[in-house]
């Protein structure tokens, strides 16, 4: 159990939280939100012990065993894979560490033998002789086969890493698992592996993450970060959002009777229990929302960017059009006799287990990679406009104001700064934000920059790779809305559940085996075919 008493935080003289008290129980799964700068990934460092509060204090007894999601993905790099996972439980490893230096000793005592007896009953007790196969069932189950085990953590590619310190974080049955961002890098089958993982996690798992079907599959209870405080709601993200638009609602309905309010909230938790999508913690989750009452429920401060993307003009007849194109990269096949046509009107996502396969193939279609063989025809009345995974050469002219840089791609007569200061201000850079130079600007603050571009540019057809990246849920949210009431074509990648489910009518697979081509169909649709759950089930056993 955590218990959080009267608990604040100042950060250079910033009052990041004050009076915060919370209480984290066994069985439970924790989403922490708020606004990007809010304190989320600060909070897991308190409940972690790298930061200590101002004032108040965090209890967490001193047997139970916390484990964390490292963000360094080379900081393992002269360790074997099997070594950086065990190394994951520090007691267990350091207890395998001494036993192994004690029976190497070539004056080996009776003293020795006594200390190893001793280590060998700990190391029993933490069931140690099981660890190894622990560790490498769990790096099977998110793809790492066993002939990568014993290599160094330096021969992985970078998203092999991700996975290596997820199952890092995962050995051993931590009491307490804080996680920051873990679905980030990971593929379809490793993000629905991790969530049946954690819907049957028996001890307190603690999330930060901006995938909102995550949060939605996983949580029980949602951290809010926000006014400075941290207040603690029952229910998934959908369940959050939703009651705090309600309460809003009823706030701003002065004339409205407490009872008829009663009635609405009792109506819509009701809604909620209904759907609960996994019955263990439908559960739960039941019991603590019919409790729920007036007073519970908090409209939230967050503020969302207006994203609407408007086409100069229609599409005709055709969109795009790929005939037999490959690619390798040093030496390597990245795609193999390519093959597929997209009808206008289409909102087609390509998802892969390898994110170069799809970024690849991103970069060919906007021009900016040229394939090794194969032809690619987009129709004539296409307007497209892109925005890439590596953005960064976009900002390359450090010196320019937000508002002298977007001037750019203005089109004549939405040029002038009254213009370009009330479309900045709806993207959330309101007063003299817009007088920031762009070399200060975050990666979400970028983000927000490269949609107000495509906005302004007007095209029929958007390639949008990764767009969520970098971005908090508000603006994931408006962006996820203003892609579903787009007219024209989208063309897209990303990790996100929910935003490719509202969006795309077009799956495109890029497997080993070449594309895997669904039209019509949504992604719910294309997750839930059999081939792909005979997939899930292979890796959950």
């Amino acid at each position: 159990m955590i218990t959080i008493s009267d608990m604040g935080l100042q950060l250079s003289g910033k009052k990041l939280y004050d009076n915060v008290n919370l209480k984290f129980t066994p069985g439970n799964c924790y989403g922490v939100i708020g606004a990007n700068g809010a304190g989320k990934s600060t909070f897991l460092k308190l409940l972690e012990g790298k930061l200590a509060p101002s004032t108040g204090e965090i209890h967490i007894d001193k047997n139970e065993r916390i484990s964390s999601l490292s963000q360094d993905h080379y900081g393992f790099e002269d360790q074997t894979v099997l070594q950086t996972v065990i190394q994951g439980y520090k007691q267990l490893a350091d207890i395998m560490e001494e036993k192994d230096a004690l029976y190497a000793k070539p004056d080996f005592s009776d003293e020795d033998g006594i200390k190893a007896a001793n280590l060998e009953a700990e190391f029993a007790e933490m069931d140690g002789w099981n660890a190894e196969a622990d560790a490498s069932q769990l790096l099977q189950s998110l793809e790492i086969p066993e002939d990568l085990h014993q290599q160094l953590m330096s021969e992985l590619t970078e998203g092999q890493k991700v996975k290596v310190l997820l199952a890092r974080a995962l050995f051993g049955e931590p009491d307490i698992l804080l996680l920051d961002e873990p679905t980030n890098g990971l593929d379809v089958y490793s993000i629905e592996w991790l969530e049946n993982f954690l819907a049957d996690y028996s001890k307190i798992t603690i999330i930060v993450s901006h995938d909102r079907h995550f949060l939605n599959q996983t949580c029980t209870q949602m951290c809010d970060v926000d006014f400075g405080e941290i207040t603690m709601y029952v229910g998934n993200y959908d369940f959050w959002l939703q009651s705090s638009q309600l309460a809003a609602k009823m706030r701003a309905d002065s004339n409205a009777k407490k009872e008829d309010k009663i009635k609405e909230l009792q109506a819509f938790v009701a809604r909620f229990s209904a759907n609960a999508s996994k019955s263990k913690q439908a559960t739960s989750r039941k019991k603590q929302l019919d409790k729920i009452s007036l007073d519970d429920i908090k409209p939230s401060s967050r503020k969302y960017p207006f994203i609407h993307f408007e086409e100069e003009r229609s599409l005709g007849n055709d969109l795009l059009r790929v005939d037999n194109f490959s690619k390798s990269i040093d030496g390597v096949k990245i795609l193999d006799n390519v093959t597929f046509t997209l009808r206008p009107g289409e909102k087609t996502a390509l998802v892969s287990r390898n994110d170069l396969a799809t970024t690849t193939l991103m970069q060919i279609l906007a021009g900016t990679m040229k394939p090794d063989t194969g032809e690619i025809t987009w129709g004539q009345t296409v307007e497209m406009t892109s925005i890439p995974k590596d953005f960064s050469a976009e900002f390359n002219d450090n010196s320019l104001r937000i508002i002298d840089w977007l001037r750019q791609y203005a089109q004549k007569g939405s040029d002038d700064d009254a213009f370009l200061r009330g479309f900045l201000g709806r993207m959330l850079f309101s007063g003299d934000d817009v007088n920031k130079e762009v070399n200060v600007l975050s990666g979400g603050e970028k983000v927000r920059c490269m949609l107000s571009k495509v906005m302004l540019q007007k095209g029929n057809t958007l390639l949008l790779d990764d767009p969520t990246n970098h971005l908090d849920l508000e603006s994931i949210t408006s962006l996820n809305e203003g892609l579903v009431a787009f007219p024209g074509s989208i063309i897209f990648t990303s990790h996100d559940h929910e935003f490719i489910q509202t969006i795309a009518n077009h799956i495109i697979e890029v497997s080993n085996n070449g594309i895997i081509d669904k039209a019509d169909t949504t992604y719910d649709e294309f997750i839930n075919h059999p081939d792909v759950q005979k997939k899930l089930a292979d890796l959950y056993e």
